[in-house]
C-alpha cells in the first residue's frame, strides 16, 4: 500500500451506512434467532452476523465503482456504541465477520496489477471523555479513557 501511494491516490470506499439505509431492511433483517428480543433496528454492525450478503454487495458495489479500499462494516461494533443495543456480547463476533466478508470481497476483485485493500472501521462512541453530560457537576464522565 505504501509504495501505491507514494504512485498515486488511492480510493477510499463511501458511506457504507447509507447504502444500507437504500435497502429499507425491516426489523427482521437485523434479527438472529440467539439474539436477544428487543429492537435492533438500525445497528448496522449486526447485519456482518444476519446479511452477510448485502454487506458483501455493498462492498462489491465499491469495488466495481473503483475503490481501491473498502472499510469494514464495523463503525459501531464496539462494547460501548453496542450497549445501546444489548448487544455487547456480540461485538468480537460482528468484528470477526465484518473484517472476514471486507477481505472475501477484496481477495475477489484484487489482481496483481491492482491490488485491493481492506480497513478496519472504528467510529466514535455516543459517549465522550471530554465534558460532563451533568452541567451540575463537570468534571463527571460516563466513561473513562481505559474503557475507551
Amino acid at each position: 500500500m505504501r509504495d501505491l501511494l507514494e504512485r498515486r491516490i488511492l480510493l477510499l470506499d463511501g458511506a457504507t451506512g447509507t447504502m444500507i439505509q437504500d435497502q429499507h431492511l425491516s426489523a427482521e433483517d437485523y434479527r438472529r434467532s440467539d439474539f436477544p428480543e428487543r429492537p435492533l433496528q438500525g445497528d448496522h454492525d449486526l447485519l456482518n452476523l444476519t446479511r452477510p450478503d448485502l454487506i458483501r454487495d455493498i462492498h462489491a458495489a465499491y469495488l466495481e465503482a473503483g475503490a481501491d479500499c473498502i472499510e469494514t462494516n464495523t463503525f459501531n461494533a464496539t462494547k460501548i456504541a453496542q450497549a445501546d443495543y444489548g448487544m455487547g456480547a456480540w461485538v468480537r463476533e460482528v468484528n470477526l465477520a465484518g473484517a472476514r466478508l471486507a477481505r472475501e470481497v477484496a481477495d475477489r476483485f484484487s489482481t496483481e496489477q491492482r491490488p485491493r485493500f481492506v480497513l478496519g472501521a472504528v467510529g466514535p462512541t455516543n459517549r465522550t471523555a471530554s465534558m460532563s453530560p451533568d452541567v451540575a457537576n463537570p468534571a463527571f464522565r460516563t466513561v473513562d479513557f481505559d474503557q475507551l
